[in-house]
């Protein structure tokens, strides 16, 4: 049998989300280093996932 998966914490709104990724981009010509650049992803995977949320429990 499978174990689990770990719940993956606390859900962020789409408001602090979007701080997050604006907080990123320190000026509108900046690059973002590597790493950087795997946050916004990952920033963006998670407002997606909000933002579905917030779909499927308006419908």
């Amino acid at each position: 049998m499978s174990p689990t998966p770990p719940s993956p914490g606390p859900v962020r709104s789409a408001a602090e989300l979007n701080a997050a990724i604006c907080a990123l981009w320190s000026h509108p010509a900046a690059r973002l280093t590597d790493e950087q650049r795997e946050e916004y992803r990952r920033l963006l995977a998670e407002l997606r996932q909000v933002e579905q949320g917030d779909v499927t429990t308006a419908a």
